[in-house]
Parts: C-alpha cells; structure tokens; sequence
C-alpha cells in the first residue's frame, strides 16, 4: 500500500505532490477545516458522542456496503481486530473528545488548539523509526508560532475543555501513525471498517455516558448531514491516503489550514472578529504549512536525486 523512495528511505512513503495528493490535501485542508463549526451547531441540539455515533456509523456503513457491491473483499478477523484500535484512537479519542470539548470551547479555539498535531505526528513517527527533517520542524515550530498569535485575543477556553483538545491529537496523531503498521482492510475499505467500528464505539460511550436525546432542530441535523457526507465519507477517507502516501507531517498539516477555515467561518457567520494580529498569524500559520510541504531532495541507491514531500 505505501510506496518506497529507496532502501534509503524503507520506512517513509515516498509519494511525491501528485494530482491525487493535492487533491486530498485540499479536501483535507477545507471541509475538516469546516467541520468544527459544524459540530458546534450539531451539538445544539444533538448529544455529542451520539451524534457522532451517527455521523461514523452512517458513513461507514454507506461506504462498506458501496465497496462490497463493487467486489471488494470481505475484512477479515485480524483487520477487523486492527481497525477496532483505529476507529477507537482516531474516531472516540480523536474526534470524540473534540466534540466534548465543544460543549465548552469555540470551534475557533478547537480548531487552533488541534494545530499540535503535527508536532505530535514527528515524534510518535519517530517510534517506528522515521524521521524529520530540519525544514519540517523549522515548519512545525513557525505554524506553532502563528497559533500562539492566533491565541492571543478574547478565544478561550474552560481547563477540562483545553485539557481534552490536548488529549484529542495526542489520540489522533498515535493512532495515525500506528495504523500505518496495522493490518488494515486495504484501499477504501479501510476506511469503511474503521468508520462502522468506531461509530459503534462511540454508541457505546454515548450510553455510558448516560446522553440524553431530545428534538433535534432543523440546523443541527443539517450540520449533522453535512458532517456525515464530507467531513467523514470524504474528508476521512482522504486522509487516510494521505497517511498511506505521504510523510507523517505533510499528512498533519492540515491542522494548520484548518483553523484558518475555521476562524473565517466563525467571523462570516458566528459573528466572530479578528483584529490585525490575528490575520498576521494566520500568515505566519500558512507560511508553516509551505515549509512542511515544499518537496526536498532525498538521494536514491544508484546517485541521483529524487524529489519527495
């Protein structure tokens, strides 16, 4: 499934900015970016591990029963097993816990505060004996800054919600990184499996957790449609390639774009502001992004270089 630059370079992908690479960064990139204004109105009226619930299951299962009708195989035991660990890290732990900090927090903050992912991704993909380079986390440290500007101003929020934001890419960036070892369903499949599973983790935490359902408003399940759709059938499987064909902190970088998204959203229909310092950090966010994802020379076995994000 991944592909190899050179023995040099066994244990990173080595896809270059193909067509389909930028593609996914995009969609990555701009409905992710979306989707915390999103669950902020979806849980107006929604439950939030519930509705997720929902979003996960729905999707997965649309998706699974879309691949198998087009031949795809059956999952067995062992990648069923391997997208359980998944579905719980990326789906409960990741998004789960961003949507209960929502309760509490701006989707602007939460979007802002997710930017740590990258950081998170280098060093856990460090684990499995990977590597980042010097402009990557030159990258890494100047997007960081412009989320430090980004902070500085009227966004906050309560401790226990900052607490489980920075839980929630701790979830995200590991699982990420260990599903690119696990023996997962291949292709869109993979997706699919750890959609259904996760979804039906997240049902199970939502009963736990003793959530109430009420009437849900017009609004928040509209919100909830658009999450199901783009945020997880396309967005999800998006990244997933993403971590499949590219290194641990080109994948990521999306978490710098989205709070650009994100806080243009809350200023365009939350009522938001954002004064000066906030639209220079913003640049400074986007110059991180450049610095991660410009191409760099990697030397192959027989001498000449070639070109890999």
């Amino acid at each position: 499934m991944l592909s190899r630059v050179s023995s040099a370079a066994a244990s990173a992908p080595a896809a270059r900015l193909t067509p389909a690479v930028l593609l996914a960064l995009g969609i990555v990139y701009v409905v992710w970016g979306s989707t915390y204004f999103g669950i902020k109105i979806a849980i107006g009226s929604l439950p939030p591990l519930g509705m997720l619930g929902i979003r996960f299951l729905v999707a997965g299962v649309i998706l699974f029963a879309f691949l198998r009708l087009r031949g795809a195989p059956m999952p067995t035991a062992r990648q069923w097993g391997a997208s359980v660990v998944v579905g719980l890290l990326l789906l409960g732990g990741g998004t789960g816990l961003v949507t209960l900090a929502e309760r509490d927090a701006s989707s602007s903050v939460a979007a802002m505060v997710i930017a740590v992912s990258p950081l998170f991704a280098a060093l856990f993909a460090r684990l499995w004996g990977e590597r980042t380079g010097g402009r990557e986390w030159l990258g890494i440290g100047v997007g960081l800054l412009g989320i430090a500007l980004l902070n500085i101003g009227e966004l906050h929020a309560t401790p226990l919600a900052a607490l489980l934001l920075i839980l929630a890419p701790l979830c995200w960036t590991f699982g990420s990184q260990w599903s690119r070892h696990l023996p997962l369903p291949a292709g869109l499949m993979g997706s699919a499996a750890e959609m259904v599973t996760g979804g039906v983790l997240l049902f199970g935490l939502s009963f736990i957790m003793g959530e109430k359902w009420g009437t849900p408003t017009s609004a928040s399940l509209w919100a909830l449609a658009y999450l199901t759709v783009f945020g997880s059938l396309v967005a999800y499987s998006a990244y997933m390639y993403l971590v499949a064909h590219t290194r641990p902190a080109l994948a990521t970088s999306y978490a710098y774009v989205n709070p650009v998204v994100a806080v243009l959203l809350g200023v365009g229909f939350g009522g938001e502001t954002l004064g000066t310092l906030g639209w220079v950090a913003l640049g400074v966010i986007l110059m991180g992004v450049m610095l991660v994802a410009w191409p760099k020379k990697v030397p192959s076995p027989t001498g000449p270089e070639v070109t890999a994000p």
